[in-house]
């Protein structure tokens, strides 16, 4: 799977970084897994025409040490459909701009 990971992260950035998560995300049913939608104007051409399978969002996944940003967007609704794909580049940079921004908001280092 394509994603953007960022390892090395110490035991209190971690702490930040779920306390980031929770105030920002959705959170997933399993701990440490939380959604990050997609705005409606990033919605590639497919997934436009598929407003049942909305919400679409990315899975971003923190780990003891890590932190993960995927870049599949999926739906909310239905697992298997043609309108989960890999991001765009639109969609790839607001993800990049999106861990960029908690990074340096919580001033993680790794």
């Amino acid at each position: 799977m394509r994603q953007y990971m960022i390892d090395e992260i110490s035991f209190l950035e971690h702490d930040n970084l779920d306390s980031y998560l929770k105030r920002t995300l959705k959170p997933g049913a399993i701990a440490g897994v939380f959604f990050l939608s997609v705005p409606a104007d990033l919605l590639g051409p497919e997934q436009q025409g598929h407003e049942d399978c909305g919400p679409f969002y990315f899975t971003v996944v923190l780990e003891k040490n890590s932190i993960r940003f995927e870049f599949l967007v999926r739906s909310a609704a239905n697992m298997h459909c043609t309108c989960i794909a890999q991001a765009t580049p639109a969609q790839r940079q607001f993800v990049l701009d999106f861990a960029d921004r908690m990074l340096n908001e919580e001033m993680i280092r790794a």
